[in-house]
């Protein structure tokens, strides 16, 4: 390792979970610059390396038990706004909160955004982050005009949809596999306020939801439903049909208007470390959330003007509210299946309404197509998120059901939120897996980028010094 090497923090053995808190395991995190991470990754021991960010893929994803992780602390640094072009130049490490910071005032938006403001750019592009307006605009990394890529031989390469777009497409929702982004230029959404103008619908029951999603949406630039899979009978899949746009000008109040583009986002609450072991998610609390959250919402309320953050990021107002599933912490499982699937989906929902799991961060959505990524996840049909603490004894076998129900269907899992299935399911889901893998493998022939989800799932070959 070179003597002019500016580690900005000594590998430290830590230990490392992902958002969802299951699976903790220790391995070595060693922060350093941008501009030195090359030989890090060079002299990586044997048991690869892994770039992580904020650490907010649900599973596995950002963890190398026994090996390395790497963090490139001054990724914070620049950013350059060309307000002509309509594009951003980032370092990966900037998180969609401080971009908002400085885009909004200048009356732009992020094209994508998943429901927390604290994922890094780099951590968007290795995921390909899906939003309320993938019916519109497609995921993330269909916005991703070029990036740097660090490779594992310690070379920095540029590549865009135009210049080596297989390794660019591999890299978008390639989960880190393939290289370390350094940094990326985006393109950004204009708008008018930093205000959203919202139609709330509050829906008896799940066929007349996609009734309305599927007649509806495309009217709107973004769509989501909150779904209660608690509820049964009549009144299953019960939810809260939320559809927005960026408001104008003129639909904001002379208080308002008078700063169209103010933007502010703070944490209300945090939860405390010291939750009890069991959590306080639990069949009582999370039936009793549901009923409030169905019932205190309006039957049907138009042009509400919102924040950016109450629209898009709410649960970011509870700092660390992952803590609430106890020590064991919890699965976030999210699945797509194609349209003509609905009656797949409704059987998913009636089995999960009639487990006795306890569920209330739930909701339902429709993609648009597909983009060229071979494992990124949205493709056209619908796609369902629930929560589940990992302390409930039947989940695993009810997440291995619905998966047989999900792939026989024609779906697919989302591998940042994965912690559950298996290495068939994903080769099942993803029929272009192999095409991902040859690409991989071309640009890290020895194995060099590892994490816990590549060998669990069986994406990357071990390293060499591991194969015999």
């Amino acid at each position: 390792m070179s003597d002019t090497l500016r580690i900005v923090r000594p590998s430290l053995t830590t230990r490392l979970t992902g958002w969802g808190r299951t699976a903790p395991v220790v391995g070595d995190v060693v922060e350093v610059t941008a501009a030195d991470a090359s030989a890090v990754v060079v002299d990586a021991p044997g048991r690869g390396v892994i770039a992580r960010g904020l650490g907010r893929s649900y599973g596995d994803a950002a963890q190398n038990a026994g090996g390395q992780v790497l963090r490139l602390c001054d990724a914070t640094g620049g950013m350059v706004l060309d307000a002509q072009a309509g594009t951003v130049t980032v370092g990966a490490g900037i998180d969609i909160d401080r971009l908002l910071r400085v885009i909004v005032p200048a009356g732009f938006f992020v094209p994508v955004t998943p429901g927390t403001r604290f994922v890094t750019i780099g951590g968007a592009i290795a995921s390909d982050i899906h939003g309320k307006n993938h019916h519109v605009d497609g995921s993330f990394g269909r916005h991703v005009r070029r990036m740097s890529l660090l490779l594992a031989d310690g070379s920095v390469v540029e590549i865009s949809p135009d210049s080596d777009a297989e390794l660019f497409w591999a890299t978008v929702g390639g989960m880190g596999l393939t290289g370390v982004i350094l940094d990326a230029t985006i393109a950004l959404l204009p708008i008018e306020t930093s205000r959203l103008a919202v139609e709330t619908r509050r829906v008896a029951d799940l066929d007349t939801l996609l009734t309305l999603m599927s007649e509806g949406d495309h009217l709107y630039r973004y769509s989501v439903a909150w779904i209660d899979l608690m509820a049964t009978g009549a009144s299953l899949g019960r939810s809260v049909l939320t559809w927005g746009d960026h408001a104008r000008l003129d639909q904001l109040d002379d208080r308002t208007a008078a700063d169209p583009l103010a933007f502010g986002a703070r944490q209300l609450v945090a939860v405390p470390p010291l939750v009890p072991t069991p959590g306080v998610v639990n069949r009582l609390t999370a039936g009793v959330f549901n009923e409030f959250w169905y019932w205190s919402t309006p039957r049907h309320r138009v042009d509400e003007i919102q924040t950016i953050p109450a629209y898009f990021h709410p649960l970011d107002a509870v700092g660390s509210w992952n803590r609430l599933y106890g020590r064991r912490g919890f699965v976030q499982y999210q699945f797509m299946v194609p349209f003509g699937a609905e009656g797949t989906l409704r059987t998913v929902v009636e089995r999960i309404a009639t487990s006795g799991a306890s569920t209330s961060l739930n909701v339902l959505k429709r993609f648009g197509a597909a983009n060229p990524a071979p494992l990124s996840f949205p493709r056209a049909g619908w796609t369902l998120t629930l929560d589940l603490p990992a302390s409930w004894r039947p989940m695993a076998d009810l997440m291995h059901e619905l998966d047989r129900l999900v792939l026989g269907a024609g779906g697919r899992h989302y591998l940042s939120k994965d912690a559950v299935t298996t290495p068939d399911s994903i080769r099942r889901g993803y029929p272009r897996l192999p095409e991902w893998q040859a690409v991989q493998r071309r640009v890290d022939p020895n194995g060099r980028w590892q994490s816990d989800l590549g060998r669990r799932l069986e994406l990357v070959d071990p390293p060499r010094s591991e194969q015999t």
